[in-house]
């Protein structure tokens, strides 16, 4: 068996996640996160929809996850993500990570928003 060494391009892998927090590329963040190309950052839950909306255009889908259990989007904040062009994949936190880091190591344009566990 070959193995290779997976390069993440300019997003940051989850490196792991517990209660209350995510560590994404070294760096612990407590509370809930927002990631992609554009780097790391905290985020401020369904409410806050901005930084969302500003993944518009280089970011082809938009995973969101929703702490230890799956939940449902608000539906204006799923319309809003539709309508500004982003494809929305919603599932629990832990699924929402490694679901991330497989098809950031393939090279797609992903980012990820999520609530802790």
């Amino acid at each position: 068996m070959r193995l290779n060494e997976v390069v993440y391009t300019d997003a940051q892998p989850i490196d792991g996640y517990g209660p209350g927090f995510f560590r994404v590329g070294g760096k612990v963040l407590e509370g809930a996160m927002l990631t992609g190309p554009a780097g790391t950052s905290p985020w401020g839950g369904y409410e806050d929809i901005a930084p969302l909306l500003a993944l518009a255009g280089g970011t082809d889908v938009l995973f969101v996850g929703t702490g230890a259990e799956i939940a449902h989007l608000p539906s204006d904040l799923r319309h809003a993500l539709e309508q500004a062009g982003l494809g929305v994949e919603v599932m629990n936190s832990p699924s929402a990570c490694r679901t991330y880091n497989v098809l950031l190591s393939e090279g797609r344009r992903i980012a990820l928003a999520a609530l802790p566990v």
